[in-house]
């Protein structure tokens, strides 16, 4: 796993990840080069299901790369914050989505990496922390990203997630990848709010996934 750190000040980072391979039935290889084919034909990504405090109806949205290489989402009410004033319950936000990429005929695809991008800030004394976990419908194996930022730090963030193997999904099923997000932020000992977010709203923030194709 490969963690990067984009636009901080003053900002001290510590970064805990692990990162377990997708397992289901179908055949797993190396990570892929820089140069992946993907199919001609455009691709449809949608969320067919949406829950959670940081995602309440219609404030996420997944929208295909125009080369077919990924897609991203975008969160639009996705903040975690805490200190003076502000409700416990406001101090973690979590997401679980369920994006169905529609894969054409005589294709597989796997899921080569991740990358989650947001906005901190997150004075001295305090702490905020991204948890990311994703897995194929019908598999109970994960991959995940866990990342603590602590203060005194205020920017954009960026962690990013590469899988050691590619696992494909079964050729001629589509399945749909669930994807689950926690932002948790704690003041500690700040004496000002502290706040944490995936908001398209506050720049350039969103989640990408990179997708290897295959022909079946």
């Amino acid at each position: 796993m490969t963690k990067n750190l984009v636009g901080a000040r003053n900002g001290i980072f510590a970064v805990i990840g692990t990162v377990l391979a997708l397992s289901l039935s179908a055949p797993a290889h190396a990570a892929p080069s820089a140069s992946t084919a993907a199919p001609d034909s455009e691709i449809t990504v949608e969320v067919v299901a949406a829950n959670g405090s940081g995602c309440s109806p219609g404030t996420a949205r997944v929208v295909a790369h125009p080369d077919n290489t990924g897609f991203r989402i975008r969160y639009y009410d996705f903040v975690a914050t805490a200190g003076r004033g502000v409700d416990v319950t406001d101090s973690r936000k979590n997401c679980q989505l369920g994006v169905l990429v529609n894969v054409p005929a005589g294709w597989t695809i796997a899921v080569a990496a991740a990358d989650y991008r947001g906005r901190a800030r997150i004075p001295t004394g305090a702490t905020g922390r991204q948890r990311t976990t994703y897995y194929w419908q019908g598999s109970s194996e994960t991959s995940r990203t866990d990342a603590t930022f602590t203060g005194p730090y205020n920017g954009f963030w960026g962690t990013s997630d590469v899988a050691p193997v590619l696992v494909y999904v079964p050729c001629g099923q589509q399945r749909v990848l669930n994807v689950n997000t926690e932002l948790r932020v704690d003041a500690g000992t700040a004496g000002s709010n502290v706040s944490m977010s995936m908001t398209t709203t506050e720049g350039d923030v969103d989640t990408l996934f990179n997708l290897k194709w295959e022909r079946c």
